[in-house]
């Protein structure tokens, strides 16, 4: 029965994996800054490895990629946020343009999310 039920598991995940979406990295990112606070937002303009304050924030992009031939499709970039006052990371993942709900960084007064990847 256990392998039945993981031999099901495979073949649902074949389909997916054979249609995986190819992707492009990207130069740089622009990400959206919240200070829910006082309701302040900002862009910010990213080139892979930099660095951008929100606050006491210190957000680094670390990746951008973006659907293949489509650089206003749905985009992705993996950050690492950190807060002046501790030791680690308040958020260190992959964000979704189209998602930002479902890897969201979890803080009382900023919230960050990525806008689209840039190109050159």
């Amino acid at each position: 029965m256990i392998l039945r039920g993981a031999a099901l598991a495979m073949a649902l995940l074949v389909p997916q994996i054979a249609g995986a979406q190819e992707v492009a990295i990207g130069t740089g990112a622009v990400l959206r800054g919240l200070d829910k606070l006082n309701g302040t937002a900002i862009d910010m303009q990213l080139v892979t490895g930099e660095s951008a304050e929100l606050g006491k924030l210190q957000v680094t992009l670390r990746e951008c990629r973006y659907p293949a031939g489509d650089a206003a499709g749905d985009a992705y970039a993996f950050l690492s946020i950190r807060d002046a006052a501790a030791d680690t990371p308040v958020f260190e993942g992959w964000m979704i343009a189209s998602s930002p709900a479902l890897s969201a960084m979890e803080h009382p007064r900023y919230d960050v999310w990525v806008l689209r990847c840039n190109t050159e």
